[in-house]
């Protein structure tokens, strides 16, 4: 990410209320580095996905699925999982009836 974090998560949460969905820090990480977890929630057709950064073979900066479950179970078991490693990880959660991420960045179908 060029911002820091603690801009860049701002930026998110603002562009998913504007979007008229529900978004939070579930666990704020290091200001300024810190990596950050999405976790969307759609409670109206029960669907759960998470999304993590990643670089791609080209060194292209991502977002994809780092795990392949829709069970809000498993996805809170990876990122304590991730926590147990990266103690600056941020995890955002955002509740939206159309399961939107709002990432504007590019998002690797999964």
């Amino acid at each position: 990410m060029l911002l820091s974090t603690d801009v860049w998560v701002g930026a998110l949460i603002r562009r998913a209320e504007l979007g008229g969905a529900f978004a939070m820090v579930v666990r704020k990480g290091d200001p300024r580095a810190g990596a950050v977890l999405v976790k969307v929630v759609n409670r109206r057709a029960d669907t759960v996905r998470m999304f993590s950064e990643a670089t791609r073979g080209d060194g292209e900066r991502v977002w994809m699925q780092p795990v392949a479950s829709g069970v809000e179970a498993d996805l809170d078991a990876y990122a304590q999982r991730v926590l147990r490693v990266d103690p600056d990880l941020w995890i955002v959660e955002i509740e939206d009836v159309e399961g939107r991420h709002f990432l504007v960045e590019t998002v690797e179908a999964g």
